[in-house]
């Protein structure tokens, strides 16, 4: 008999096809609600797939008895309880590694899309605007001092890309490493020495709101900060207010606390760059973290060590 899973998360159709093959999957949306497992034979469901930006909460988890994995087709598991899934026995595997180059790229293509004036020209010349004048001019994002909160996998990879531009390099986070780039105690000393402050940490409750008001009074008017971990790492109220102030000069983000409700305010400021969560939406990817996803799974009912188990 093939084990019982629930689906919470869009996973690719040749994904999904192989998912159905090994196991019994039940498509169902996230809910705090444990009724959401009403009609279902809730005590034969062994598994949940989910996404880093959904996870489970523990009311979800509380309805399944006999669950034994969770696994997470992401690599940030802030909305998993790892120490109540841990105390349970229940396994949680995410999918790392396999994403760190499309993050990084695309907080590249951010920083340049926002410096450069990418979106705002491209609706100028589809708005029929060109011949009726030139675009002010944009910022140049080679030479730019870029400072990294998280210098982890997919910050170190987005350091490197930002040294094939000729930027400098500091960094914050929970500690130094041993690398060459300059180590800032916090990360407001980080966003004063800083033109471009990127936010790569994952979250918890240390970081949140970590970008507060002091943080961007410290990036200053000529700054730009660019999120691709996670929306509650940002103050999105202060962000807001320093972005309608010109405290800061401007904001490339793809992540938002509320996902996916975004705040009105950003839609009406100018000297911002938006995007859905999309730093490993690629084909590729999205294909490799679906086969972590099932090696995962695989691994933890065949009674084997599974390849990225974070509990």
């Amino acid at each position: 008999m093939k084990p019982s899973l629930i689906q919470l998360c869009h996973l690719l159709p040749e994904t999904q096809a192989a998912l159905h093959e090994r196991y019994d999957v039940t498509r169902l949306e996230l809910s705090d609600d444990p009724a959401a497992v009403a009609g279902l034979d809730a005590g034969s469901i062994r598994g949940v797939v989910t996404g880093g930006h959904l996870g489970i909460t523990n009311a979800f988890a509380d309805a399944l008895p006999a669950l034994e994995i969770v696994a997470i087709n992401g690599v940030g598991f802030d909305k998993v309880d790892l120490p109540a899934a841990k105390a349970r026995g229940v396994r949680v595997s995410n999918t790392p590694d396999v994403l760190t180059d499309d993050v990084a790229d695309l907080t590249v293509g951010l920083a340049i899309a926002l410096l450069r004036g990418i979106v705002s020209g491209d609706a100028h010349v589809r708005a029929g605007q060109w011949p009726a004048g030139e675009r002010p001019l944009a910022t140049k994002l080679s030479g730019k001092r870029v400072g990294i909160y998280g210098l982890g996998r997919i910050g170190s990879a987005i350091a490197r890309r930002f040294q094939s531009f000729g930027c400098s390099i500091a960094y914050s986070g929970r500690r130094p490493h041993d690398v060459d780039f300059q180590f800032q105690e916090s990360i407001v000393a980080l966003a004063g020495d800083s033109d471009i402050l990127v936010v790569a940490a994952s979250a918890s409750p240390d970081t949140h709101n970590i970008v507060d008001r002091a943080v961007l009074e410290a990036l200053g008017p000529g700054g730009v900060l660019v999120n691709i971990a996670r929306g509650s790492l940002v103050d999105e109220t202060a962000l807001i207010e320093a972005l309608r102030s010109g405290a800061i000069a401007g904001a490339a983000l793809d992540v938002f606390a509320d996902e996916p409700r975004v705040p009105d305010a950003f839609f009406t400021l100018p000297n911002t760059v938006l995007t859905p969560h999309i730093g490993s939406a690629t084909k590729e990817t999205r294909k490799a973290m679906g086969d972590l996803v099932l090696a995962n799974l695989d691994a933890h009912f065949a009674g084997q060590p599974m390849p990225t188990a974070l509990v």
